[in-house]
């Protein structure tokens, strides 16, 4: 049994430290808002700051919306750097700037902490059923020791490389997918607009080199018009951001990755922040003047 500390209570970060409560670990927690009473039931310890985890913790797991909450999480007055001590373990699953996580593992490194970064990918259903992927970044000896914390939470974990490389794989991750979304909206519209039953050419589709997930997932989506989330616009719309922020800073050029980030852009625009990303469409449909139909028209 390890003593691990979860810091990010939220919709991911509730069912993924159930997960470490249920493998009979001793768990800390803390988040702006009390830490749920199915988890406290569970044998979960609530503390007062991020702080009072690491005192108590020797894994200490991050699990925050953006890059300035893992900042404030790590670095602030009561932050777990403040309660850390030599030969602990943090380790930041959220989704954020590859290039801050290299400068957050050098300052969690300069305290005699070792420092992992795992993002992951699947989703608040693949966090409630233990099935996210979880792409980590850091040292193969903190790798090692925390693997079998990641195996409660995910199936297909993978060291991508050194700190940093696990963001960089989820940033890439996101790039893929927005992209598809993108691509499946074009192709049903395209179906849709020449008379064709989307429905139909989907399902041909699915047998051929165009099938993917998105294709299966997202695309039935679009053509039901189902649209609650799943995963929101506003945080795929982030992930963008980090992709373009980071190329930037590189000298790097994603042409299709800053127009797909547009048509966000016009989803929010139409007060679409908290649609399912596959909602995306919407954007191709305004431009168009054509909505998406289950049998042609």
């Amino acid at each position: 049994m390890s003593k691990v500390g979860f810091v990010g209570l939220g919709i991911m970060g509730r069912p993924m430290a159930a997960h470490l409560c249920a493998g009979s670990h001793q768990l800390f927690v803390h988040d702006h808002k009390p830490a749920p009473q199915a988890l406290l039931d569970q044998g979960a310890v609530p503390c007062a700051s991020g702080r009072d985890v690491a005192r108590q913790a020797d894994i200490i797991i991050t699990m925050v919306p953006d890059t300035s909450h893992v900042a404030a999480a790590l670095f602030d007055a009561d932050g777990i750097a403040a309660g850390l001590s030599p030969a602990k373990i943090v380790v930041d699953m959220s989704s954020i700037s590859p290039i801050e996580t290299r400068e957050f593992a050098s300052r969690i490194n300069a305290l005699g902490c070792q420092y992992l970064d795992a993002p992951v990918s699947g989703g608040e259903v693949g966090a409630r059923a233990a099935t996210l992927t979880i792409m980590v970044g850091g040292p193969e000896q903190a790798y090692d020791r925390v693997k079998p914390l990641f195996e409660l939470m995910g199936k297909n974990i993978t060291l991508v490389g050194a700190n940093g490389d696990g963001q960089t794989c989820k940033v890439a991750n996101q790039i893929i997918v927005a992209l598809t979304i993108e691509a499946v909206g074009e192709a049903l519209l395209f179906a849709s607009k020449m008379g064709a039953d989307p429905g139909k050419v989907r399902q041909a589709l699915m047998g051929g080199f165009a099938s993917s997930r998105v294709l299966e997932v997202h695309g039935e989506r679009m053509i039901r018009r189902s649209f609650d989330p799943g995963f929101r616009i506003e945080l795929h719309q982030k992930d963008l951001n980090l992709a373009l922020t980071a190329a930037r800073q590189v000298g790097l050029a994603l042409p299709n990755t800053a127009s797909t980030q547009q048509l966000f852009n016009a989803c929010l625009a139409q007060g679409g922040k908290a649609w399912d990303h596959s909602a995306m469409v919407r954007a191709l449909e305004l431009l168009a003047q054509h909505q998406i139909a289950s049998t042609p028209p």
